[in-house]
């Protein structure tokens, strides 16, 4: 497929509203089953119409604004059309406090603020006084009377009833390939968030390339529930674009068992985090039903692993054992698809590592895994598995038009049209990250074969350095202990000490499941977390994980704690550990666990 050099996102938006003017575009919830469908046709009214309201507004060539919400259809009409006249999209987190929405709208220059419903209103009202530049704050949903500051989405579309076509198709004309397009803040493990810019060539040139690399068919559907805040989620957006793609977007992460079983996608993008839960649930099923439903399981699954095996080494499958998978995909399997809606041919994961074991388990049961890697700094693409050339444990080779390597001391770099122009009014940060000649640093570290596959080794500022001179990668190490179906989360300690350690949260569901079964007496699940049978739990679920592992990787204590949330400050919004932050507010249980210091 040939890469074309769009002007700007409008003209690669028109290109699919031709191609498809009357096919369905996005689908949404209106109640718990039934979904509102648009066509391309339609979108593109609607595009028109908040343009030009945007114009009534004054939004000029270049003007930030900002959207504060879950994803839905209207942040994509809303973010299209910033696009379409210049102006350029920031969005903010739907879990982010006050404080931090008013830094991001403040160093982004922002002039607007769309915001989801009340519950987010709110927060942008608590800062109102913070945010000088802000003209107006429109509602996705509701109203709030009283306050012209404030108005409903209907009232905003009705702005630009007077300004004629030929004024926006103006504006659209004045876009360039090296106009921003957009700011996307990076959710900040450490420090404060940091703008990156993004260009409209960055962004078609990206979908493009991410678009060649998918075994998509016309007429297919995705699903979306991840926050398009974060580039990721975007990207998907774009290149679902671009296919002609349905896209039905979820209504909330906790109606995401429901929705996907209603939206019967052909395929769709995750974190981690979704697989390994859907793994620990299922599991965890079969185990508490025991008996013979456990032994169908379990020889379910020894025959998945082997069709897993002879697909990876790319060689026949003899015909006894297609018989066998008929009759395994029939007993299980079948009920994990039906679970995802019953069309699901592949899936992506992006945006943090996924277990080797959790891709093969879904491998077994006929589910492809694709894992590929991104990072905002490069539009959220760089490598992807492909349907027909794929590894577990590896992010694949990179997309066309993309160059990698590895510099001298293992730090993952790019280069490419996906590379960002800059961070925002950093431009320190920016020379510290993009070389002279335009490699970005990633801050992986990692390897490449002869076949251009990648492998992520770690993060060069996560490197664990134990006193013994060990350079230990935690995240492959919290991947394996979080296969465990009672751990949910994990956070690996050990720089500078003899050895290695863990933060360790439960899984409620199957904790809770295993109480209840063993009799122990709890009130909440939180008298669990210091409960000594559980205590013994997890640790022998550590020992066992142990054996998978050289001795000097091995975890020789752990410590329960409550579960890292967006809330509480420990994750980010993307599910990333804020481990530093972790660290200081458990520096107590850490030593503890460190007793001859």
């Amino acid at each position: 497929m040939e890469i074309r050099d769009y002007q700007n996102v409008h003209e690669m938006v028109m290109e699919t509203i031709k191609k498809f003017p009357d096919h369905a575009a996005y689908r949404w919830f209106v109640d718990d089953q039934q979904l509102h469908t648009i066509t391309w046709k339609e979108v593109y009214e609607q595009l028109k119409k908040c343009a030009k309201s945007l114009m009534a507004l004054n939004v000029e060539h270049g003007d930030k604004v900002n959207i504060l919400s879950y994803t839905c259809y209207k942040w994509v009409l809303t973010d299209l059309s910033n696009m379409s006249i210049g102006a350029v999209t920031v969005g903010l987190y739907q879990s982010l406090l006050p404080k931090d929405c008013a830094y991001i709208i403040n160093h982004s220059d922002a002039v607007l603020v769309f915001v989801e419903n009340f519950s987010q209103l709110e927060k942008i009202l608590a800062v109102r006084e913070q945010l000088p530049n802000i003209r107006k704050v429109i509602m996705f949903e509701g109203e709030y009377p009283g306050d012209d500051w404030v108005m409903t989405f209907d009232d905003f579309l009705k702005l630009g009833e007077e300004i004629p076509d030929s004024e926006f198709e103006k504006r659209v004309a004045q876009v360039k390939p090296d106009d921003v397009a957009g700011i996307v803040y990076t959710s900040g493990t450490t420090g404060v968030p940091k703008g990156a810019v993004l260009t409209h060539d960055n962004i078609t040139f990206t979908t493009q390339s991410a678009h060649c690399c998918m075994d998509a068919v016309e007429g297919e559907e995705t699903f979306l529930f991840l926050p398009l805040a974060h580039v990721y989620a975007r990207i998907c957006v774009y290149v679902s674009l671009r296919e002609g793609a349905v896209l039905t977007f979820a209504r909330s992460m906790d109606t995401l068992a429901e929705d996907i079983k209603v939206a019967r996608p052909h395929w769709f993008a995750s974190v981690p985090r979704v697989y390994e839960k859907i793994y620990a649930a299922v599991l965890g099923k079969a185990e508490a039903k025991g008996g013979i439903t456990l032994k169908i399981f379990r020889w379910a699954l020894d025959v998945g692993n082997k069709i897993s095996d002879l697909k990876l080494a790319k060689q026949p499958i003899p015909s006894i054992l297609q018989l066998k998978y008929k009759l395994a995909d029939l007993l299980v399997f079948k009920k994990i698809k039906d679970a995802l809606g019953g069309r699901v041919k592949w899936c992506i994961s992006g945006a943090a590592p996924l277990n080797p074991q959790i891709a093969k388990f879904f491998h077994a049961a006929g589910i492809l895994i694709l894992e590929g890697i991104g990072m905002t700094e490069n539009t959220s693409f760089t490598n992807v598995n492909r349907t027909d050339n794929y590894r577990f444990g590896w992010v694949g080779q990179p997309g066309p038009g993309i160059e990698q390597k590895v510099s001298e001391d293992g730090e993952l770099m790019y280069r490419g049209r996906n590379v960002m122009k800059e961070y925002y009014k950093m431009p320190e940060e920016t020379a510290a990250t993009i070389t002279e000649d335009g490699w970005l640093k990633t801050g992986d570290l990692g390897e490449i074969d002869d076949e251009g596959f990648v492998r992520i080794t770690g993060r060069k500022k996560e490197l664990i350095i134990t006193a013994g001179g060990k350079n230990i990668a935690p995240a492959a190490i919290e991947g394996l202990l979080a296969t465990s179906k009672y751990i949910h989360q994990v956070c690996v300690i050990g720089d500078g000490r003899k050895y290695l350690t863990a933060l360790v949260t439960l899984d409620e569901n199957n904790v809770t499941e295993y109480a209840r079964e063993k009799g122990i007496h709890f009130e909440t699940f939180d008298d669990l977390l210091k409960n000594e049978e559980i205590i013994r739990l997890i640790n022998a679920e550590v020992e066992e994980k142990n054996k998978e592992l050289a001795s000097f990787e091995t975890i020789k204590r752990v410590t329960i704690v409550p579960e890292f949330t967006i809330d509480n400050g420990l994750i980010t919004p993307t599910l990333k550990l804020k481990k530093s932050v972790i660290m200081e507010r458990y520096k107590k249980e850490i030593d503890a666990m460190y007793p001859e210091n």
